[in-house]
């Protein structure tokens, strides 16, 4: 039996679909970096669409630079792509390198960049622009979801990061078999919703 059972997710689902109003912002989000892919400058602005709304209260204290953020995606373009074709269930130990490089770039590229906060990042917007960008393949987190897996990101962000995405893998790779697709719904975004329902709102 999966360490979260088919029938948790069900419950972690239906509590985020009656509860979260949020989740048209992730939609749209979706749909505009699907349309402008290819297109760094709009890639950039359709994940500041989400951003600036899932992460307000981050970004509150400031903007970061768009410009950064476009340069980040076209100097990782490639490797985006390929990430974008794959899911969780084919990461390997020997891409931890790489994958904590990406996150350290986005980690940069999405630091606010003006005012008292200038030079913060914010590892849960890293890991929301990696999900978007790959959503089978890069998993979501906030301060009670990394908690509640023992990856606080306090330090080594990056490193903890890897440390989660191993979790969720594992996660997924048990509940795969028993879970049917869903339309617009990878596996990682129905634990994520789970997560949230269960960590972060204590919803159920």
């Amino acid at each position: 039996m999966p360490s979260i059972s088919p029938q948790e997710i069900q419950e972690g689902y239906l509590a985020f679909q009656q509860r979260e109003r949020r989740d048209a912002m992730y939609k749209t989000a979706v749909f505009l970096i699907d349309h402008f892919w290819g297109q760094p400058a709009e890639m950039a602005d359709s994940l500041g669409v989400l951003l600036l709304t899932w992460n307000q209260a981050f970004y509150r204290y400031g903007l970061f630079d768009f410009d950064s953020l476009e340069a980040c995606i076209v100097r990782n373009q490639h490797h985006l792509q390929q990430y974008r074709q794959r899911d969780i269930l084919s990461y390997s130990p020997g891409e931890d390198t790489a994958v904590a490089a990406l996150f350290e770039e986005f980690l940069n590229a999405l630091m606010i960049c003006e005012g008292k906060k200038a030079g913060i990042g914010s590892p849960v917007a890293v890991a929301k622009a990696l999900h978007l960008l790959a959503p089978g393949f890069f998993p979501l987190w906030d301060d009670k979801i990394a908690r509640a897996y023992g990856c606080y990101y306090g330090s080594r962000p990056a490193d903890k990061y890897i440390v989660f995405l191993h979790k969720m893998k594992h996660i997924a790779a048990e509940l795969q078999p028993y879970i049917a697709a869903m339309p617009g719904k990878t596996l990682l975004k129905l634990i994520d919703e789970y997560n949230y329902a269960k960590f972060t709102k204590k919803w159920i």
